[in-house]
């Protein structure tokens, strides 16, 4: 299959046949990812991201917890201390 580059707004692009996407399950507004390999580019379907749950945000964390104080300098404006 070939087709053509056009200007789209002030880049290129390319349009993809329906039945391409079709057979690949691809849709409008599917997020994709495109790289080069060599002199080619590949366009590949971005995986849906599962929402985080609290126990994969803190899966690696060990309890401890070291709070330092940090210096910010001396008062600028009319900050209260």
């Amino acid at each position: 299959m070939q087709t053509t580059i056009q200007k789209w707004g002030n880049s290129q692009g390319i349009r993809i046949p329906k039945a391409f996407l079709e057979a690949l399950e691809m849709m409008e507004n599917d997020l994709v990812e495109l790289s080069r390999v060599d002199d080619n580019i590949v366009i590949r379907k971005v995986k849906e991201k599962k929402e985080l749950t609290l126990e994969d945000i803190f899966k690696d964390y060990d309890g401890e917890s070291a709070a330092e104080e940090f210096d910010w300098g001396a008062s600028v404006g009319k900050e209260v201390w």
